[in-house]
């Protein structure tokens, strides 16, 4: 063969190759589009064998470039130009190797952390989608980031002895450390806990920057951790100055005209029950018996907003505060305490102004008239639930004949919820004794008894009325807008998932729509005591909807409640001060308000609700952490609350301390994750840890900086191979 046909023939092999690697390239980027590849990963991809075959992928990529159909990113890799479709959500970023973004659709759209580009949990951004695979969540790539979740954050800080240092954010879901030079270090020192703020967003393998605002403490010290979990969720450390001279100013008269455009209710027996260390008391009851043999049962709050007026200063920072926040050694409150603690707390043997619902109510617990307006008392007696747990337990002491009256009341209304369809669910909260350092000495479970029960049942009734009463007001016309607080119906797809879980118990669970109120009570009763208790008390838990704020007048699921609203703890939620506003206005015959307006507040303070729940939830992890930490070696019982495909969570039963067992330290086996059946099986002895088993576990390491800890079996510490060819375990 000639040279010039040789020649001619590797040309035409070479096109035909350079054809087909084209072609390749370009289904590739089709296929992918909105996600970027590093050139390594072309060439993986493609096959190309030798340094030729990727110089020639190299001038393809250059070809395809110069003809518009890819572009280079900034950093260095390449991406499809064509247009994709983007959709807006928020990042979740659930672990260091990926996230999710939801947008509010069905399915949400994972993301790697690599095409995250510089989006942070909780940022608002938008993605563009990658061709979904059949089975599997759709991907995609941040393309933009439309808002900030936040830019300040709390976090451990670590110097180098060249002085530039890195800090360590403390929010489990950042997995990033941020840069900080020498000049924006200021006094902070090594192993300080810092708040700070970022001064420039990272860019591929580069760390983003920052600088430190204000110095919290030594990592590890209480004061420095708390105002740590202050900082993590924004919640404010002190008040304005402005808004502490507003208070100060108030006057703490009571005017005839106070008094008598009020109900006066001086006169009548009257008393709170709150806990031992409450320092504001908002709600106070009144009893007197009436000549019909009925009695008079007044549940009387305090007359917040006779003080706090709309569109002053104190009110729109009680607005963006929306709730009180009680961490566990202090509370971070909604107003100054000139108002909290003074003019508006019902302390005892002082007149106070109040906004009350009264009833007349027989012995049998039935309603037969209610009342409800502005009202004046004189409380009588400040009993904490202890000492009125003690009255109703002994039948004696201060009051013991109106206690005894109201707690027989009480468990009537109480059994009439549950015939009703109201759910029992009765969860133990903790609470901690703390030292002078504020080391945890011990931590408490808390328990609820008649007293307790007792004022839950006359606030429940309050806020039903209340909200009853505003609805039926604008019947036969638009219903007039309201601040109520409702709680769908669980959704259903949860609800069978778990009646299929609490059936491998040998339980049954009706999940009809209006028998599952009962069917849950029935199951609640039916498991009390048993082994299974307790993960099922928690799945049912979790298959419910979460209580919000709302001007739609819909139910309580959970209270078996046509309408219910928050009226009595106007001294710390925001919206039981819109409803006493609103009540006001509606007694006075005003018209409707806006609801588009009232719906804004009302989606604001579900947010604080659940910031607050967050940061509280925060403080008694660091606490529980820090607890154990300070205890000695032992083994612990437990129960599993959690299975993951990396862990397997257990809380010790003493102490109700969560912690985790990871999969990677139990040598025994190799587990993996059965999802559906809420369970982990080792691959080989096939050894099964399920929710709700009872186990023993002990305390493997602990770290107060993150409020976690590791924990581990010890029948699975010890180390094992895997056998070959069917040989025995050496």
């Amino acid at each position: 063969m000639s040279k010039k046909k040789l020649r001619e023939k590797q040309q035409k092999r070479h096109k035909e190759q350079s054809g087909s690697l084209r072609r390749l390239l370009l289904t590739l980027f089709e296929e992918s589009a909105g996600a970027s590849f590093q050139f390594r990963e072309i060439v993986r991809s493609l096959g190309a064998k030798n340094k030729a075959e990727n110089k020639e992928v190299f001038r393809l990529l250059d070809e395809l470039e110069e003809a518009g159909k890819i572009r280079q990113l900034a950093d260095g890799s390449y991406a499809s130009t064509r247009k994709t479709e983007t959709v807006e959500g928020v990042v979740d970023h659930v672990n260091p190797r990926f996230a999710y973004v939801n947008t509010g659709a069905e399915d949400d759209i994972y993301v790697r952390t690599q095409d995250l580009g510089t989006a942070l949990h909780g940022d608002t951004v938008r993605v563009s989608l990658i061709s979904k695979r059949k089975g599997q969540k759709p991907e995609g790539r941040v393309e933009e980031i439309v808002k900030r979740n936040r830019t300040r954050f709390v976090g451990r800080l670590e110097v180098s002895p060249n002085r530039f240092a890195f800090v360590v954010p403390d929010f489990k879901k950042i997995y990033q450390d941020f840069f900080i030079y020498q000049e924006n270090i200021g006094h902070a020192k090594h192993n300080d806990k810092v708040l700070f703020e970022v001064t420039r967003w990272g860019d591929g393998d580069k760390a983003p920057e920052a600088k430190v605002v204000e110095i919290l403490g030594k990592t590890g010290e209480n004061e420095a951790e708390i105002h740590s979990i202050m900082a993590e969720f924004d919640l404010p450390f002190r008040f304005p100055d402005h808004v502490l001279r507003e208070s100060e100013k108030i006057s703490e008269h009571i005017t005839d005209k106070d008094i008598t455009t009020r109900r006066d209710f001086r006169e009548v027996t009257t008393f709170t029950i709150d806990p031992e260390d409450a320092k504001d008391f908002d709600d106070a009851l009144s009893f007197r018996k009436l000549d019909n043999g009925h009695f008079e049962v007044g549940v009387h709050i305090a007359d917040v907003t006779h003080y706090v007026r709309e569109g002053t200063t104190l009110d729109e920072d009680a607005f963006d505060r929306a709730t009180s926040v009680y961490l566990v050694d202090r509370t971070v409150p909604m107003l100054p305490e000139r108002l909290s603690n003074e003019l508006c707390s019902l302390r005892p043997h002082e007149t106070k102004l109040t906004f009350a619902a009264v009833f007349e109510i027989d012995q049998r617990a039935k309603v037969h008239a209610e009342w409800f307006g502005r009202t004046i008392i004189h409380s009588n007696h400040r009993f904490t639930y202890e000492q009125a747990q003690e009255v109703l337990e002994k039948k004696e002491g201060l009051f013991s004949e109106e206690l005894t009256i109201l707690n027989d009341l009480a468990h009537k209304l109480r059994k009439e919820r549950f015939t009703r369809g109201a759910v029992n669910f009765e969860t133990t909260e903790v609470k901690f004794k703390l030292d002078e350092k504020g080391r945890p000495l011990a931590v408490i479970p808390k328990i609820r008894k008649d007293a307790h029960k007792l004022i839950e049942e006359f606030m429940l009734l309050a806020n039903k009325a209340v909200a009853t009463f505003v609805h039926k007001m604008g019947r036969g016309s638009a219903h007039q807008t309201f601040v109520y607080r409702t709680h769908d119906f669980p959704d259903a797809d949860k609800v069978n998932d778990f009646a299929e879980f609490a059936k491998q118990f040998g339980h049954k669970l009706n999940t009809e729509e209006k028998a599952v109120s009962r069917s849950l009570n029935k199951l609640m009763d039916e498991i009390e005591g048993k082994p299974e208790q307790n993960v099922l008390q928690s799945l049912a838990v979790r298959a419910m909807a979460k209580a919000k704020y709302t001007t739609e007048p819909k139910g309580h699921f959970g209270l078996a409640f046509d309408h219910y609203t928050h009226f009595t703890s106007p001294i710390r939620r925001y919206p039981d001060m819109m409803v006493h506003r609103l009540l006001q206005h509606y007694l006075d015959r005003g018209k409707s308000v806006n609801k588009t307006v009232y719906e804004a507040k009302c989606v604001h303070s579900s947010e604080r609700e659940k910031r607050a729940a967050d940061a509280e939830r925060a403080s008694i992890r660091y606490k529980q952490v820090e607890f154990m930490s300070l205890q000695s070696d032992k083994l612990y019982p437990g129960i599993i609350t959690g299975v993951t495909d990396f862990g397997i969570f257990v809380e010790i039963i003493d102490t109700k301390c969560e912690g985790m067992v990871r999969l990677a330290d139990m040598k025994d086996d190799f587990y993996e994750l059965d999802e559906r059946n809420y369970r982990v099986i080792g691959r080989r002895r096939k050894k099964i840890y399920r929710l709700g088993d009872e186990v023993e576990v002990r305390v493997k390491k602990t770290d107060i900086d993150r409020r976690l800890m590791d924990l581990m079996f010890e029948s699975t510490s010890r180390d094992w191979e895997e056998p070959r060819h069917g040989g025995r375990r050496h």
